[in-house]
């Protein structure tokens, strides 16, 4: 047998990434993610299917909490060793975390409160999941690797490092197993990307692999939307519609990627003078210090992007770009008269400071709230984009008279044509493909898929099954 892998999460679901993969005397983890769908919640309340202090190595895909949220809990169970991952990852990975920690305090301390008034007890421990020490506890362990380069735990293993096109820093990770003197070869594919994103470059591709663990999160659908989508003419038209009305534009957005994004696209509309001049908050403490680290790292730009750095228009700074840090600085922006444009968190008004912008702004006509991202069932964002004529935000009921605006195709993960293209250059059947990373109607449909395009051997493995990799 040369290995076996076992599949700890993102099993038939989109969150909790974590993969068991054990040769010989080795075992390492590839992702160690937080369950964020509230009916698999309670798996992160669960021991680790191992014990932490056997783990060799951990590597690290990407920093979103899916793929990263369980590290703090890894670590204070006993693992000792490094933490594998681009730079840019482990920079970001330790932002994400150390917000992560501390909504977890918060909302601790905030439901013990609540039961203890209401004389009941909450499904989970009334305790963080983990707290601010434990995240900065996990800093020490991170371990940096360039894209293709490659990390050797022993003799026998070794991961190595490809862009993923997802978000900045973000991997493939190629596990080789030397053994019988062959390389054997199982690839991770984390989340992977579009062609021709804005700021990061393409995903790499592969000519060959025993086997391949890829995600499925749009492994049912193609971006349909994106063959007619100009996202610059949507977001100039609403902009321009919005300031002739005299209001605002608050735009919802998730602090990875997605607010640096709509960095570029106004950047480029500022610069072709197709907006007018208006000041652009960047109200979120949390996509300021990932700004911070886009700037830092501009080694991994594509060359679109690296072009306006040469020529001195980073859509990080331009001249009417504000970043807001403190809740004073973000409170007086509702003093301002003239219109503007708000980017603040959390991408689907489940809290942040958008909501306050949001309230400030919702019984007026002229004022526009523009959703740039996918808006999951039950959250505020959904209500909004529903058409709802009402909405409860920070406590009260408030009627809703604001313009209401979506602009697709944002998206930071292929759908299921660009999965079948990423695989298109493999020029050796594997012996497997399993499909992870999906709800499981994306998933069986796009091992369906794929198997009748391929003929490859396809499996949706099942959560903590094990596979034997011959």
């Amino acid at each position: 047998m040369l290995a076996k892998l076992t599949f700890l999460g993102a099993a038939r679901n989109v969150t909790g990434s974590c993969y068991l993969l054990e040769s010989q005397d080795t075992r390492v983890l590839i992702d160690c993610g937080l369950y964020q769908e509230r009916k698999y919640q309670g798996r992160n309340w669960q021991p680790f299917p191992f014990d932490p202090q056997s783990i060799d190595a951990v590597f690290l895909t990407h920093a979103h909490l899916d793929h990263c949220g369980l590290l703090p809990k890894l670590i204070r169970e006993g693992y000792k060793g490094k933490i594998y991952c681009t730079q840019a990852t482990a920079e970001i990975a330790q932002i994400i975390l150390l917000d992560a920690a501390k909504l977890q305090e918060e909302d601790a301390a905030f439901k013990a409160k609540r039961h203890r008034k209401e004389g009941r007890r909450g499904p989970y421990p009334e305790i963080p999941l983990y707290t601010v020490e434990d995240a900065e506890a996990v800093e020490p362990h991170f371990s940096p690797v360039e894209y293709l380069s490659c990390i050797g735990i022993n003799s026998n293993v070794e991961g190595c490092y490809y862009e993923a096109g997802h978000v900045l820093g973000a991997a493939v990770i190629n596990i080789n197993i030397k053994q019988d003197g062959k390389n054997h070869r199982v690839i991770f594919s984390g989340d992977i990307g579009e062609p021709d994103r804005p700021i990061i470059n393409d995903p790499a591709v592969f000519d060959e692999a025993e086997y391949i663990v890829i995600e499925s999160t749009y492994g049912d659908r193609t971006h349909e939307e994106h063959e007619n989508a100009d996202i610059q003419k949507q977001l100039r038209d609403c902009i321009n519609r919005t300031v002739s009305a005299g209001g605002n534009i608050i735009i919802p957005s998730f602090a990875l990627e997605r607010s640096q994004e709509l960095l570029y696209h106004l950047n480029e509309l500022f610069l072709r003078k197709e907006i007018p001049p208006l000041t652009v908050f960047l109200d979120s403490p949390m996509a300021a210090r990932i700004t911070e680290v886009f700037k830092r790292h501009a080694e991994l730009f594509d060359k679109e992007m690296m072009q306006r750095l040469r020529q001195g228009n980073s859509c990080f700074s331009f001249e009417n770009l504000r970043i807001v840090q403190s809740v004073e600085e973000s409170k007086a922006i509702n003093n301002i008269k003239e219109s503007s444009i708000i980017i603040a968190g959390s991408g689907m008004v489940t809290g942040g400071r958008v909501k306050h912008h949001i309230v400030n702004n919702i019984t007026r006509a002229e004022s526009t709230v523009l959703f740039v991202g996918y808006q999951a069932e039950g959250t505020p964002g959904r209500i909004l984009l529903d058409g709802a004529e009402e909405i409860r935000l920070l406590g009260q009921i408030h009627p809703v008279k604001v313009h209401i605006e979506k602009i697709d195709g944002f998206s930071a993960h292929a759908d299921r044509d660009g999965l079948l293209d990423w695989l298109a250059d493999i020029r050796v059947p594997p012996r497997c493909v399993f499909v992870s990373h999906g709800e499981e109607k994306a998933a069986n449909s796009f091992a369906k898929l794929l198997n009748e395009k391929t003929g490859w051997t396809t499996k949706v493995p099942r959560y903590k099954e094990t596979v034997k990799l011959v």
